[in-house]
This record gives structure tokens, C-alpha cells and sequence, in this order.
């Protein structure tokens, strides 16, 4: 994640960050699954999961930003923490019902609302119960680096990026591409995936660091 605020500028990148996240199971099927026949077992299938991230942003003009790698956790519907980890710390926690960004550099932390800060992006995909279809034009993409491709387009043209493109290999989400509205194109590698682990009951709950300044978006 920046460590400006994002999901403006920054809201739009803490979209691209809150994507990423998360992942899958798929039965045996006869054919080789589409990637809409494995996000749909994904959604169906995997209520939580753990596992770990490699993130990459290159802006409009080539420019590029430190690559940042963490650890996520998500269970449904709509909990997640998202842990970055390097190149420093930056935890972004959902209850649910609020998101919590937390910037320990400026001890600051931005409270939104699950629908203002997911309702319409990748991270809605990943972790909500709703269809795809609600929200997004959704089309197949040509297979690439051995992964089955979908593309998915917001209806809402508020929703802070272009589109998304979901990349599934062996019935899990392995690669997100995201195009934001400033040209910007993030890239997510998931790895050591954990599906449905067993998670305590206060995993998401979330408690402000001390002395921090809270920050409550409307």
C-alpha cells in the first residue's frame, strides 16, 4: 500500500492494494477450468484463506514504486487483514462492517466504511458473496504464462481503475493486474496459499496502536 491514503490519489491505490488478496479451490473437473469456472468455485468454495503477496506499481511514464511483499488473511464475507511487511509496515484491517488503515510511520489511522472502501473494487471479488456480474462486465481473456485470464471492467465509473485482470492457474488465483484511473498498473503475485484455515473468532478485530490520531471518512 502508499503510504499516503488511498482506495483521490491515494484511495484509488488502496484499492489496488486491498486486492489482493486471497485464495482457491477448485474440484476436478474434466476440461481444463476457465478462470470464470475457478473464481466461481473460489467464491463458492473457500471461505477463508492465508497466504502471502509480492506487489508491484508502475506509473503512467515507466516510473516505478519499491516492491512491497507481506502476509493476508480473509474470511468471509468481507474480513481481511493485509499485511505489508517490506519494505515497511503498513496493515490494513476490515471487521466486516469498517476498514482500517493503519500508517505507523504518521501513527495515523483512516477509518472508512466496507462499501465506501470495497464496495466496487477487485477486493469486492475476493471477498464478498455478491455476483460478479452485479458490479462488473466480466469477459475471458486469451491464456498467458500458463494461467487462464478474465478481465473484469466496474460498471460505476467511480470505482478509482480501468479494470482488473485475474489470472488462475491449477484452481488458484495466482496474478492480479490492475489498471487505476491515473494510468497506473499494479501487479499482485499470490504464493503459499492456505484454504479455509481454522481462524479465532477476535482475528479481525481491530484495536487503534496508542495515542494514535483516527481519522473517520464519510
Amino acid at each position: 500500500m502508499m503510504r499516503t491514503t488511498a482506495f483521490g490519489a491515494g484511495f484509488a491505490r488502496m484499492r489496488a492494494g486491498l486486492l489482493l488478496l486471497a485464495l482457491l479451490s477448485v474440484a476436478g473437473h474434466a476440461h481444463a477450468a476457465t478462470a470464470q469456472e475457478q473464481l466461481a468455485a473460489f467464491v463458492s468454495d473457500v471461505r477463508s484463506a492465508t497466504g502471502s503477496f509480492l506487489q508491484s506499481t508502475v506509473g503512467p511514464q515507466g516510473q516505478t514504486r519499491p516492491a512491497q511483499s507481506g502476509r493476508f488473511t480473509f474470511e468471509r464475507p468481507g474480513r481481511f487483514i493485509w499485511d505489508v511487511i517490506q519494505p515497511y509496515a503498513q496493515r490494513i484491517v476490515s471487521d466486516g462492517k469498517e476498514v482500517f488503515q493503519v500508517d505507523p510511520d504518521l501513527n495515523q489511522v483512516t477509518v472508512r466504511k466496507v462499501d465506501q472502501a470495497i464496495g466496487a473494487s477487485p477486493a469486492s471479488i475476493l471477498f464478498g458473496d455478491g455476483s460478479l456480474d452485479q458490479a462488473f462486465d466480466v469477459t475471458p481473456m486469451p491464456e498467458r504464462d500458463g494461467l487462464a485470464w478474465l478481465r473484469a471492467k466496474p460498471r460505476s465509473g467511480d470505482a478509482g481503475f480501468t479494470f482488473v485482470d485475474l489470472g488462475f492457474g491449477d484452481g488458484l488465483p495466482a496474478r492480479i493486474i490492475l489498471i487505476d484511473a491515473f494510468g497506473q498498473t499494479t501487479k499482485v503475485e499470490l504464493s503459499g496459499l492456505q484454504r479455509n484455515p481454522a481462524l479465532a473468532p477476535d482475528t479481525f478485530k481491530f484495536v487503534a496502536p496508542a495515542g494514535a490520531d483516527v481519522v473517520r471518512m464519510q
